[in-house]
C-alpha cells in the first residue's frame, strides 16, 4: 500500500538520544522560576549543568516491554493463509477477519489460554483484496477494492447467504488502488477511504478515476456523497475519544513522513492528485491540483497562505516510529489496558511496531504527542481491535509490503500484565513551554536539571516529490524546568518554539523516584498551537556567556539535502551529499575514474515489490573495475550499500540510529563495514556508482539501508579470484 513503506530497538532510540544529550552541559545558571509571591520555587546551579546522577548509575536488569504487555500469538491452521486486511470483534467475543485473498473468517475462542486453540471458520469468499470490515446491526460489512458489501448469514450458520453492494466506485487497474473501511458514524452512515494509484513512468501517486484519494460518505441505500480529499494512502481511519474522525497517512508524495489527521468534511488533506475531481457533482471542495502551492515549506507555514490546507494533528517521525503508518485504535477500555485512557494507538506495517499517541485541543485544531510503545510483532502491523477482556488483538500481513516481522502473516494478541511501566503518560503544551506528566512519581533531583532533557525542532517539506528529509532542525534551550510536589508532573519553560514543527523532547537522565529508568525516553509534540494562559515569571539574571547560542550551534543542521531527483528516468544528474566527508565520497564514485579506460563489469540493478533487488546476486572478479547502475523503480525509497560479509544487519541498525538525521545523510552511517553506496534515490530514478571490488573473494552483502527495508532487501555480491 506503500502502506508507503524496524523496529526501532531500544538500543538505537537510547543512541539517538545519548548522541544528543550533551549540548544541554554546556547550559548556565537556569533563571529562578518564581511563583506570584516572588519566592523562587526551582533554581539551577551557576555553573555548567552536571551530567543527572543517574546517568552514571549502571542499568540493572532495565525493564522491557514484554514486562507489561505480552504478546501472545494466536495459532492458524497451515491451510489457511490470514493476511489480515480487516478485523471487528463480534458481539459473542469471537473475531470477524477478512484477508487480503479476499476471504472472512470466524475466529471463535481468540483470547486462548494454556492448551485451549481458537477455532477458525469460513464465513464468505470471492472477494477483491477486502482491507476493512465492520459489523452492524447482524451483518457484517467490507470494503473491498471497488464496492462496499454487506454479507448476511440468513439461517444462522455462519456462513454468507448473500454479498449484497451497498456502493461502488470505479477501479482503473492500477495495482496501488486499495480501499480501506468503512466505519459507521453516529448517523447510521458509512465512510471509506480510498488510495491514489501508483505511476511508475511519472514516478507519483495518480487519481486515474473518480474519487480516488478521497473519503466518501455512504448512505447504507447505496447514496454517496464526497466527504474530504487530499489522501495518499490513508490506511488507518477510526474516532478518538471525543468522537471526531481521524486517518493515517504514509510517507509519499505530498507527505514528508507518516501523520495523523483529523477529517471534517469539506477538507483537503494535501495530496494534490485527487483534486482532479473536484468539479464533478457533490463534490464539496472547487480547489485544483494547479492551486496546490509546491514550495518545499513546512506544511503547516503553506496551509497558513492556502487556507484549503488542512495540517495535521501529529506528525510521526519517519524511519523512527514507523515506515508505513497503519491502523488506528483508541483505548476505550477504561484503564483496563494500563494507564494509557482515551489515548490512541498507531500500527506500523512496515516496522511492526505500535506507537502511541495522546491528542489536545487547543485553540480549537488539535494537536497532541506520539510515543513509542510495542515493538517486536511477528509480520506487518495492518489492524488492531478490543477484545472482550480489554486485551488487544493485531492482526498482520507482510506479502509485498514487506515488514521487520518475519511471518507472512500473523494474528497476535496484547495483554496487559497489570504492572503500570515508568513512562512520559503525556506532554502538553504551556504558553511557555511544555508540561511532561508521567505515571509514577519522580526523583525531584534529577527531574528539576536541564541536563535530563533534551527539546529539538524540525520539520518535513511539503512537495509533490516522494517524502523529505529532516529540514530546519534547531535546539530549543530549557529556561527552567518546575517539578510538582508529588512529583507527577514536571514543566519546562522553553524558547524557540516553531509552530507547525515537531518537537523531539527526550528525557534521558529523569528516573522515577524508586531508581526505575524511563521505559520510552522520547515524546514527538506537534504544535499547532500555543496555548493561551499564564507563563512562569523567570527572574533577571544575567549569563556570563551567550549560551543559547551555543545550544542552537550544537543542536543545528546544515542546510538539506536536495530533494530533487537524483536522476529522472534516462538521464542522470550529479546529486550532491549534504555534510559529506572525504571518507564517504570515496565510497560513492560517481564518475568513471579517468585510469579506467573500461570498467571490467557492468551490473543494472532494478527494484521489485516486496522489498527485493533484481538480481539478487551477481559475480565479479577480486581486484577488478565494476561499473553498478541502479534502478529505483519502486514506488518508495531506496539506495543501493555494498558491505562487509556479514554486516548488512550491523549497517543497517546504525542507519536506523542516525535518527533525524537519517533521510539527510541517506542512511549512510559512518562505519568502515559500508565499502560503497549511491545516494537515497526517489521512486524511478537511478544512479550510476564505480568502485573496485574487494582484493579478498567471499560473499559480500549489498543492501537498502532504510530503516525497515535493510532487514530484507539484500543482494550478494560473491567476490571470486
Amino acid at each position: 500500500m506503500n502502506v508507503s513503506h524496524p523496529s526501532i530497538n531500544r538500543l538505537a532510540l537510547a543512541a539517538l538520544v545519548a548522541t544528543s544529550l550533551t549540548c544541554f552541559s554546556t547550559l548556565p545558571a537556569l533563571a529562578q522560576i518564581q511563583s506570584k509571591d516572588g519566592k523562587p520555587v526551582s533554581s539551577s546551579s551557576k555553573q555548567p549543568a552536571p551530567a543527572p546522577k543517574g546517568l552514571a548509575k549502571p542499568e540493572v536488569d532495565p525493564e522491557k516491554e514484554e514486562d507489561f504487555y505480552k504478546l501472545i500469538s494466536l495459532p492458524v491452521p497451515e491451510d489457511i493463509i490470514l493476511e489480515v486486511g480487516g478485523m471487528v470483534t463480534m458481539p459473542d467475543g469471537s473475531l470477524a477477519v477478512c484477508t487480503r485473498r479476499g476471504e472472512v473468517w470466524l475466529v471463535s475462542n481468540p483470547s486462548i489460554s494454556g492448551s485451549e486453540r481458537p477455532v477458525y471458520k469460513r464465513f464468505a469468499s470471492g472477494l477483491h483484496e477486502p482491507l476493512g470490515l465492520t459489523y452492524k446491526d447482524g451483518d457484517i460489512y467490507v470494503t473491498q477494492r471497488s464496492e462496499v458489501t454487506r454479507l448476511r448469514d440468513t439461517d444462522g450458520d455462519q456462513k454468507a447467504d448473500s454479498y449484497d453492494k451497498v456502493y461502488s466506485w470505479p477501479l482503473s487497474g492500477n495495482y496501488h488502488e486499495y480501499s480501506y473501511g468503512p466505519t459507521f458514524l453516529p448517523n447510521g452512515n458509512m465512510l471509506v477511504t480510498l488510495n491514489v494509484g501508483w505511476s511508475n513512468s511519472l514516478g507519483h501517486g495518480v487519481s486515474l478515476v473518480p474519487w480516488r484519494g478521497w473519503t466518501l460518505e455512504l448512505t447504507p441505500d447505496g447514496k454517496m456523497t464526497p466527504f474530504a480529499a487530499g489522501m495518499r494512502s490513508p490506511a488507518g481511519y477510526g474516532f478518538n475519544a471525543a468522537g471526531d474522525y481521524f486517518y493515517t497517512e504514509n510517507q509519499g508524495d505530498w507527505v514528508g513522513s507518516g501523520r495523523i489527521s483529523q477529517v471534517e468534511k469539506g477538507d483537503f488533506l494535501g495530496n494534490a492528485e485527487s483534486l482532479r475531481w473536484t468539479g464533478m457533482p457533490g463534490s464539496p471542495l472547487t480547489i485544483k491540483p494547479q492551486d496546490v502551492p509546491n514550495t518545499g515549506e513546512p506544511l503547516y507555514d503553506v496551509s497558513k497562505r492556502f487556507t484549503a490546507l488542512k495540517a495535521p494533528a501529529v506528525w510521526l517521525p519517519h524511519g523512527i516510529l514507523g515506515i508505513s503508518t497503519s491502523g488506528l485504535l483508541t483505548d476505550n477500555t477504561a484503564g483496563k489496558f494500563g494507564p494509557f485512557a482515551n489515548q490512541m494507538f498507531i500500527g506500523d506495517q512496515g516496522q511492526s511496531i505500535l506507537s502511541r499517541v495522546d491528542l489536545e485541543k487547543v485553540k480549537g485544531k488539535y494537536q497532541g504527542v506520539v510515543f513509542p510503545f510495542r515493538e517486536g510483532f511477528s509480520s506487518g502491523v495492518l489492524r488492531m481491535v478490543w477484545g472482550h477482556d480489554a486485551s488487544m488483538f493485531v492482526g498482520m500481513t507482510s506479502r509485498g509490503w514487506s515488514s521487520t516481522g518475519k511471518e507472512l502473516f500473523s494474528l497476535q494478541r496484547l495483554v496487559w500484565t497489570g504492572k503500570t511501566p515508568f513512562e512520559m503518560k503525556t506532554i502538553h503544551a504551556m504558553p511557555d513551554g511544555f508540561e511532561i506528566e508521567f505515571t509514577a512519581p519522580v526523583d525531584q533531583e534529577l527531574a528539576a536539571d536541564p541536563a535530563s532533557y533534551k527539546v529539538t525542532g524540525f520539520n518535513y517539506k511539503y512537495h509533490a516529490t516522494y517524502g523529505s528529509p529532516v529540514i530546519n532542525r534547531g535546539g530549543c534551550p530549557i529556561r527552567g524546568i518546575v517539578v510538582s510536589k508529588d512529583g507527577m508532573k514536571a514543566r519546562l519553560v522553553v524558547d524557540s518554539l516553531r509552530l507547525g514543527y515537531i518537537h523531539e523532547i527526550t528525557t534521558n537522565g529523569v528516573r522515577a523516584a524508586n531508581g526505575r529508568a524511563l521505559l520510552h525516553n522520547v515524546g514527538y509534540y506537534t504544535l499547532n498551537n500555543i496555548p493561551d494562559g499564564e507563563k512562569l515569571a523567570l527572574a533577571d539574571v544575567a549569563p556570563k556567556h551567550d549560551h543559547s547560542a551555543m545550544v542552537m550551534a550544537s543542536t543545528s543542521t546544515a542546510p538539506p539535502v536536495s530533494t530533487k531527483a537524483t536522476a529522472t528516468k534516462g538521464k542522470t544528474t550529479k546529486p550532491v551529499a549534504t555534510k559529506a566527508t572525504a571518507s564517504s565520497a570515496m565510497k560513492r564514485v560517481t564518475e568513471m575514474p579517468a585510469s579506467w579506460g573500461e570498467p571490467d563489469y557492468t551490473i543494472t540493478l532494478g527494484t521489485k515489490p516486496g522489498l527485493k533487488f533484481t538480481p539478487e546476486q551477481f559475480q565479479v572478479k577480486a581486484g577488478s573495475k565494476v561499473r553498478v547502475v541502479f534502478n529505483n523503480e519502486d514506488d518508495m525509497l531506496h539506495n543501493f550499500v555494498v558491505v562487509t560479509p556479514g554486516s548488512a544487519i550491523q549497517v543497517g541498525e546504525l542507519a536506523m540510529k542516525l535518527g533525524l538525521e537519517g533521510q539527510e545523510k541517506n542512511y549512510i552511517p559512518q562505519s568502515d563495514k559500508v565499502l560503497h553506496h549511491t545516494n537515497l534515490l526517489q521512486p524511478n530514478t537511478n544512479e550510476t556508482i564505480y568502485f573496485t571490488a574487494p582484493s579478498t573473494p567471499g560473499d559480500y552483502m549489498y543492501e537498502c539501508s532504510v530503516p525497515g527495508h535493510f532487514y530484507v532487501m539484500q543482494g550478494t555480491m560473491k567476490v571470486v579470484k
